[in-house]
């Protein structure tokens, strides 16, 4: 049975899920769930996962969620994958593995505090929390340096490898996301982050063409955003 992925393109753990997939030649269907309608809280999509998140794959009668936890299993299902993405190595792995703990408390937490008091609030109408905005901010930066200063210290990709791991791509698809801040907001948060932007400039080259292929859904959300956000403002591009 083919692989089923459930997912939406916005969602920063689905667009890894999809580059991964792609880079390795893995068959799959994808079945897209809106999350910005909310449809991953209908009861068809809640039978399927009842935590209503994406992504989620159903691989024959084996579902699992949790983006970590399936590009892991992929990694080790398919004997196609290469090496560098799940080292077999079990130093090397446990590497890998600090890093994909390390993510969801730190770096995605501020970037999604950021994109949620900067973006959809007001998109909705609703009043930004000044406080938590500069709180997601600073935990956000604090990402971004430990990211700048350890993670990266030692090698193009995070913990010293020569080539991207699943955890690179998942860090680079969260820092993407922060392509939907104005430009004014985004390069305060990341031009002081060398090292940063020539990693995530070195995820997309190394999986060319479907970096740019899969995030195509974002590119075009940003431009509708900023255009709503200017029209809220009573500005004109």
């Amino acid at each position: 049975m083919t692989l089923k992925i459930y997912c939406d393109r916005m969602s920063q753990p689905s667009r890894a899920i999809l580059i991964f997939c792609k880079m390795n030649g893995i068959d799959f269907e994808e079945v897209t769930i809106d999350i910005l309608k909310s449809q991953q809280h209908t009861p068809e999509y809640k039978a399927v996962n009842p935590m209503c998140q994406v992504p989620t794959i159903v691989d024959g009668d084996f579902t699992l969620f949790e983006s970590h936890a399936i590009l892991i299993y992929l990694s080790c299902k398919y004997p196609g994958v290469a090496s560098h993405w799940y080292p077999s190595d079990l130093i090397e792995r446990a590497k890998v593995h600090s890093v994909l703990d390390w993510h969801h408390a730190n770096l995605r937490r501020g970037s999604v505090g950021v994109i949620v008091n900067n973006i959809l609030l007001p998109l909705k109408g609703l009043p930004s929390n000044p406080q938590a905005a500069e709180e997601a901010e600073k935990t956000l930066e604090k990402a971004l340096t430990i990211l700048e200063t350890f993670w990266l210290k030692d090698g193009p990709y995070l913990v010293g490898r020569s080539q991207p791991s699943i955890a690179d791509l998942n860090l680079v698809s969260e820092i993407m996301e922060l392509q939907l801040l104005s430009e004014e907001l985004h390069d305060r948060l990341l031009s002081p982050y060398k090292k940063v932007l020539q990693w995530v400039e070195d995820t997309k080259s190394a999986t060319a063409p479907h970096f740019e292929e899969i995030h195509g859904v974002l590119f075009k959300t940003r431009k509708e955003f900023h255009e709503l956000m200017a029209t809220k403002s009573g500005k004109t591009e």
